[in-house]
């Protein structure tokens, strides 16, 4: 196996292990034997647990010696909850490391240098935009900004409505597009909407399975505005923990937020557009269902844009077939 194959098996270890490593990033390894065949894969564990390059080697044993790892991040050089992941590659025996990205963290960084010095081969940059627009694309935003990554989700008719004239909006994407957003909610630390949006739709904002029960994470439940909300509201009930943020300032919304990591913004039009004025939203998930609807119920309003010279530019970094719907994955162009 080559190590961009290797790093696709990483890659994918990481992403099953997402919003459970926290403040840990959720990366992924892969050890390859002398002969280039998979010896070990892992996925970092939760926090106090070893990181994803021990348990790979761990299943690898002995094959690991005179072998390859591939690393989704740098491996770390420094004693947390846990020691230094090169101690542990050192041991092993291993001869070569690949990875993707650098650790910005300049407490865990300097990994690749002090194997560079053990004699190992290092190779950076493997798939780099794969991992970091992948798995670690919200850690790295929170390790660079001290913020957290906020996406905006939504889900609109192909002529841009989130609702039918009368106001009906269940549902507009399909069955698979909607687990997809629930899996997503499952991985998110914080999903955040406005008061009106509880007033018009009482979200319960949960992450539920296909078969409806509740999954093992919930996110925190945000709500955000001025306004009192009911004590009956379904956002209040104990399935998850739940924020009232009482302010109309996206900033003051994210640096309140600013111990998680990953959060989803799910609010109405009002709330979108001022977090798009605010320049705080990070990438856009747009779940584009094929009807039309017309009428005046769009999923954002004003974003401060008059002309088309204005606009907001952003450019897709992924184009996804869910069922008959498409996701859209937009990032600031």
């Amino acid at each position: 196996m080559n190590l961009e194959a290797a790093m696709r098996l990483a890659v994918q270890q990481a992403e099953k292990v997402k919003g459970t490593t926290y403040p840990n990033p959720p990366v992924g390894a892969v050890i390859l034997d002398r002969d280039g065949e998979v010896a070990g894969v892992g996925a970092t564990e939760p926090p106090g647990g070893p990181h994803a390059e021990v348990v790979a080697l761990r299943r690898a044993g002995e094959r690991a010696a005179g072998g390859t790892a591939v690393v989704a991040l740098e491996p770390c050089n420094h004693h947390g909850r846990t020691p230094p992941c090169v101690d542990a590659l050192v041991a092993a025996g291993v001869s070569a490391v690949a990875y993707a990205v650098a650790d910005p963290n300049p407490i865990a960084a300097g990994g690749a240098a002090r194997l560079a010095e053990e004699g190992m081969a290092v190779t950076a940059g493997v798939l780099a935009d794969a991992v970091a627009g992948g798995p670690l694309r919200e850690w790295l935003h929170k390790q660079r900004t001290g913020l957290p990554h906020v996406t905006w989700k939504f889900a609109t008719s192909v002529d841009g409505r989130s609702a039918a004239a009368d106001g009906s909006s269940q549902w507009i994407t399909s069955e698979a597009a909607r687990a997809d957003v629930h899996r997503r909610r499952a991985v998110a630390d914080a999903i955040v909407v406005g008061t009106g949006t509880v007033f018009v739709d009482d979200p319960a904002l949960t992450a539920r399975l296909p078969d409806g029960t509740l999954a093992d994470r919930q996110p925190l439940r945000v709500v955000v505005g001025e306004r009192e909300i009911s004590h009956e509201a379904r956002v209040l009930n104990d399935d998850s923990r739940t924020m009232v943020i009482r302010t109309r300032d996206p900033h003051e919304v994210v640096k309140a937020l600013s111990d998680r990591t990953d959060v989803l913004l799910e609010g109405g039009p009002t709330l979108a557009g001022a977090f798009l004025r605010a320049g705080v939203i990070n990438r856009i998930l747009a779940y584009v269902a094929p009807i039309l609807l017309g009428g005046p119920i769009t999923a954002v309003d004003d974003v401060g844009v008059l002309s088309i010279a204005h606009a907001q530019r952003w450019r897709f970094d992924r184009i996804e077939p869910i069922g008959p719907d498409v996701l859209l994955s937009l990032i600031p162009g």
